[in-house]
């Protein structure tokens, strides 16, 4: 394993053994000889290497394997197969609680703990104030922590997690407990990690999360790696293996082959014509969208490689056409930026448009106006309809259209992601006039 590689995984698998019946396993124990069990193998052939100071996401739907993987590299699980190599001091978050004695303080775990991740006594010592200070739980860090909600159990591990000087930091979902302004502190923390250098990986079902805070992604299904890539990339594969797994359009075994860009079998061939990005589309067919144009301020198609002007007026065209009844409508697009966060959007529904009952054979042409007070970059376009009834997803596009914004010509420069017109008003503040009268003088 070379320097810059903290995180080595080769060919790791764990295999668990699944009983039918809780008596299978004491029959096995008390008559030896006859297999009474099935090989489950949790992660499979797993190849992964990830450099120092990188921040990796990993997402997955449940079951797929990821905490496995999770509990392979902080050591807690041994693998059946494979080898794992991992430089430095590892700080995992994994279960709700784990590593915790119920029966101990707060102030008592925090020093087992600190202990078992090969702190010394003064060292714990010298950072509890800061722990204690991070998690914010009041005087119950000296209460038993069987008596805390899930809600305190989360601070107090996540404050140790954090405070240690961990090389590696493992997290895996367990900031969806904590309370908004929690949440907040613990992404301002990570992001103080990350900055400063540590490895992260960071499991979690906020795609928003995953694209802001990760370098890279992975997708991990049925106990093998799907996706590696952008955070944006892999997020939308996942998306797509999960609407179409779920709406029975594919099998988990099919959908691999699915997930290549463009292969929907229906793909008109007039969006393949006007589309200027690779996209991936999901959704369960019922109606398509067949094109999609984004024209400037003087309603004109800009080419090829869309350029706009700062806060440029645009208009974006949708085409439909249906192919089953559906119930209602609502169409709608996002605004992204090149990690996939959603700036601008809206649909049909909230523009106070709604679309009624639609039969097969009708095509429908939405037209939606605004502009692109955008930070000068690269963004792309989501586009997407569903029964709004239902909130089925008849088909969605990501990546539909790629396009770039240029500087203001005022020579502003644009700190936020999206600028918004602000007044701004500097009242001056009158000072005490200075006086030989003793009696004003304090």
């Amino acid at each position: 394993m070379t320097e810059d590689i903290v995180i080595s995984l080769k060919n790791v698998s764990k295999c668990f053994k699944r009983y039918a019946r809780p008596v299978d396993r004491l029959k096995e124990l008390l008559l030896p000889g006859k297999s009474r069990f099935d090989d489950f193998w949790a992660v499979r052939d797993i190849n992964l290497e990830i450099p120092k100071g990188k921040t990796l996401g990993i997402v997955g739907r449940n079951g797929s394997g990821k905490s496995t993987l999770l509990q392979i590299i902080a050591g807690t699980l041994t693998p059946t197969t494979g080898e794992v190599q991992v430089k430095g001091r590892v700080s995992a978050l994994l279960e709700l609680g784990s590593g915790f004695n119920p029966e101990f303080t707060g102030r008592q775990n925090v020093f087992f703990n600190g202990r078992l991740l090969g702190l010394s006594q003064r060292e714990i010592e010298d950072k509890f104030d800061e722990i204690a200070g991070f998690a914010d739980i009041g005087d119950f860090i000296e209460q038993p922590v069987k008596t805390y909600s899930s809600g305190m159990f989360v601070r107090l591990a996540f404050a140790v997690a954090v405070n240690v000087d961990p090389e590696v930091l493992i997290v895996d979902e367990a900031l969806a407990v904590g309370d908004i302004v929690f949440q907040h502190r613990c992404i301002r923390r990570m992001r103080a990690l990350m900055d400063s250098g540590v490895t992260t990986l960071f499991v979690s079902h906020d795609s928003g999360a995953i694209k802001t805070l990760c370098n890279s992604a992975v997708m991990i299904d049925r106990g093998q790696i799907y996706a590696i890539g952008s955070p944006n990339d892999v997020i939308i594969k996942y998306m797509k293996l999960v609407t179409e797994t779920e709406l029975g359009i594919t099998s988990p075994e099919e959908v691999q082959e699915n997930l290549e860009v463009n292969e929907v079998p229906t793909l008109p061939k007039k969006l393949q014509q006007s589309v200027r990005a690779k996209q991936v589309r999901r959704g369960n067919r019922k109606a398509l969208i067949e094109s999609v144009k984004l024209l400037n301020h003087l309603g004109e198609d800009p080419g090829e490689i869309p350029i706009f002007g700062f806060n440029e007026q645009v208009t974006l065209l949708v085409e439909l056409r249906v192919y089953e009844p559906l119930q209602g409508c609502i169409v709608g697009f996002f605004v992204c930026d090149k990690n996939g966060n959603e700036l601008i959007g809206s649909n049909t529904i909230e523009e106070n448009f709604p679309i009624e009952k639609l039969d097969p054979g009708t095509q429908l042409e939405i037209e939606f106006k605004f502009n692109l007070p955008l930070r000068p970059g690269s963004y792309s376009f989501t586009v997407a309809g569903a029964e709004n009834y239902t909130a089925i997803t008849f088909d969605w596009i990501d990546n539909a259209i790629v396009f770039q914004v240029l500087p203001p010509d005022t020579g502003k420069r644009i700190h936020a992601l999206v600028d918004t017109p602000i007044s701004v008003k500097v009242c001056q503040q009158l000072s005490m006039l200075t006086t030989k009268d003793e009696s004003l003088i304090v």
